[in-house]
């Protein structure tokens, strides 16, 4: 009765008219019931089917439209892969999801997984084989400094190099001395020039009340303020000569230093490389110390070559930090006598001219302030 009923629906036919309206609303609301009734005969045998069938390799799926009955039949069996769900819409049309489209996205999703995982693995490895190669450099010049220390390890030694570092390091010590005197000298004149200008307003004030004794306070008062101007211009000869010194002392001698502790770790490891190379000498020739030793002999000739690289520049950076050095103390100290002398004996003029020599320019007042733009 069923397949009746679903036959008279599919075959039912809807007389349109020209102009595209229906003949008759009652046939219209007997198409729409004849097509509900099919929905839900259909949904019942799908529910039947899948629920209490005796064999889904048989199952057929009947199929209508407006235009005629047609019945297809959909072995399972012949159906592989992933299991396909089949949705049915208003009017039987069966639709069949692209199978294709799940695939490829669970594809694409491994494919940079596993890209990611490979990128992390590269970058650990590449890691680890770094720490491994710095943990042995380590483990091998670390041995070499406590053989040299205990006196059991020989060390390459260039005795007219090491002599001339000697001196630089002593000569640094020195200079630093001066550097320290000439900074207390320089804060300590700063006080009594200080001590000279308060002192010369005092007198200048005390000469403006005391009419009695205005000629004596005027007198000591012009003294120091004349006192307090000459302690500015050495006080400008002194700063100078500190800045100097202390560009020679940090900055120049400090390169040259660090370039020398740079050559003594390059020593340290040519001769922990060497001593590993002479170690392997001495034992069995087989085919894996074969291998280890001319791994030994690559790093032995790289550390040769860059252990003589830096030798070359220390030899080089000494020779012109001598040069330098003399140029320089010879103009500072020239400086610091002159304006010393000039300052004591009182000339004025002559201390002025030994700043206009060495061309240093002194600092107006208040200088050393900033302006009121730059404190907001």
């Amino acid at each position: 009765m069923a397949d009746s009923m679903m036959s008279k629906a599919a075959t039912m036919e809807i007389p349109i008219s020209s102009n595209g309206d229906s003949r008759n609303l009652a046939e219209d609301d007997s198409l729409e019931q004849a097509a509900k009734i099919q929905w839900s005969l259909r949904e019942k045998d799908l529910q039947q089917v899948m629920v209490s069938g005796p064999n889904l390799n048989e199952t057929s799926i009947v199929s209508g439209g407006y235009g005629g009955t047609t019945e297809g039949i959909i072995p399972t069996s012949s159906i592989k892969g992933p299991a396909i769900r089949l949705n049915i819409d208003f009017l039987g049309n069966r639709h069949i999801p692209n199978e294709g489209q799940g695939s490829n996205m669970h594809h694409a999703s491994s494919n940079s997984s596993m890209t990611a995982e490979e990128a992390t693995r590269g970058i650990a490895v590449e890691k680890f084989d770094i720490m491994k190669k710095w943990g042995l450099n380590t483990y091998k010049c670390t041995k070499q400094m406590i053989s040299e220390r205990f006196g059991r390890g020989s060390r390459t030694v260039d005795l007219e190099l090491e002599a001339q570092i000697e001196v630089l390091r002593e000569t640094k010590r020195k200079y630093e001395n001066v550097l320290r005197l000439a900074r207390a000298l320089t804060n300590h004149f700063y006080s009594m020039v200080q001590t000279q200008h308060a002192l010369g307003d005092t007198f200048a004030d005390l000469s403006l009340k005391s009419p009695e004794l205005r000629d004596e306070f005027g007198y000591n008062a012009e003294t120091q303020k004349l006192l307090c101007k000459n302690g500015e211009t050495l006080l400008g000869a002194i700063n100078y000569f500190v800045s100097s010194i202390n560009t020679l002392v940090n900055k120049t001698m400090e390169d040259t230093l660090m370039t020398i502790k740079m050559y003594e770790n390059a020593r340290l490891e040519f001769d922990a490389h060497r001593a590993d190379l002479e170690e392997l000498n001495m034992g069995p020739r087989d085919a894996v110390t074969m291998a280890r030793i001319e791994a030994a002999q690559q790093q032995y000739q790289i550390h040769k070559e860059k252990y003589e690289r830096l030798r070359s520049d220390v030899t080089i950076k000494l020779k012109f930090l001598e040069e330098n050095k003399v140029k320089v103390m010879h103009k500072q100290l020239l400086l610091f006598h002159n304006a010393i002398s000039a300052y004591f004996a009182g000339n004025q003029q002559q201390l002025e001219q030994t700043l206009k020599e060495f061309n240093i320019k002194l600092k107006p007042p208040g200088a050393d302030k900033p302006s009121w733009l730059e404190e907001q």
